[in-house]
């Protein structure tokens, strides 16, 4: 018999200077790990997370990796990384300014993720 993964959805809304977006990032990647389906939701200014280049030289905790290895980990794992279209209209980003398969596409994609069984976790 086949089982499904179970799935997680991560929402980060806090940016570049907030050590609780490393820890998300840091569950993101155990998720992955562990063999869960995992997706991350990007909101208010926890989109800056995936502009191109922003997060190159963030390391908000010593004890984990590079801010910008943890999240291309998640983008090399297939998982999703999307983000909210009014929170990136409103810092002026297009999808071209963001990481390659990162998406813009709204709350809808949370609520079909909680049909679907996700348990979702907000930092």
């Amino acid at each position: 018999m086949e089982t499904t993964p179970g799935k997680l959805v991560v929402v980060i809304s806090q940016g570049l200077d907030d050590e609780r977006s490393s820890v998300a990032w840091s569950i993101a990647n155990g998720g992955i790990n562990s063999g869960l389906d995992v997706s991350v939701f990007l909101v208010s200014s926890g989109v800056d997370w995936v502009r191109k280049g922003a997060a190159d030289k963030v390391h908000l905790n010593p004890l984990d990796p590079l801010m910008i290895d943890m999240i291309k980990n998640v983008i090399a794992n297939g998982s999703k990384i999307v983000v909210c279209p009014p929170c990136a209209k409103v810092r002026g980003y297009e999808a071209s300014d963001l990481l390659d398969d990162v998406i813009i596409i709204g709350s809808g994609f949370i609520h079909d993720s909680v049909k679907e069984g996700a348990a979702i976790l907000s930092f």
